[in-house]
């Protein structure tokens, strides 16, 4: 198995993603890895992600959650066909539902970790269960429901 996070596995037509996207200087550059049967990733928030001075912007959180979640799914589809991520044919999962309840003031300039847990898996329907912690405080926990990437939103 490859020690590269699950987005650097994506192929470059499907590395645009604001929150994940390798091909997406502007953005978030998220990675997500495996952690035994759960999956995690860590961000530490910029200055400009602020809410209000010393506390990060809830929709940043919510970003974090989505992107962590279906590189989670696509994740485990792979691992459920035995096969390396980014092998073909490619497995892209998009969000279908997200939900997040906020737990806690989420502070800035800490490193934030988010944990992935399963609930669901099935073919074209992965459901991943996301915390989101700061300084061991969980501030966040989040609900991915992640489908198949539809051919619709293929690369043409």
């Amino acid at each position: 198995m490859s020690n590269k996070a699950f987005q650097q596995c994506y192929p470059d037509d499907l590395s645009h993603c604001y929150g994940c996207g390798t091909n997406n200087h502007d953005g978030h550059q998220l990675k997500s890895y495996w952690s035994g049967d759960k999956t995690i990733a860590h961000f530490t928030p910029e200055p400009y992600h602020t809410a209000i001075p010393g506390f990060v912007y809830g929709g940043l959180v919510a970003s974090l959650i989505d992107c962590h979640g279906t590189g989670s799914a696509s994740a485990i589809a792979y691992r459920g066909e035995e096969r390396e991520m980014g092998s073909s044919p490619t497995l892209r999962f998009v969000t279908a539902a997200l939900n997040i309840n906020y737990l806690a003031p989420t502070p800035q300039g800490v490193e934030l970790e988010l944990i992935g847990t399963f609930t669901e898996v099935k073919e074209r329907k992965i459901i991943v269960e996301i915390t989101v912690s700061a300084n061991g405080i969980i501030c966040a926990k989040g609900t991915v429901i992640a489908v198949k990437m539809p051919a619709t939103m293929e690369p043409k």
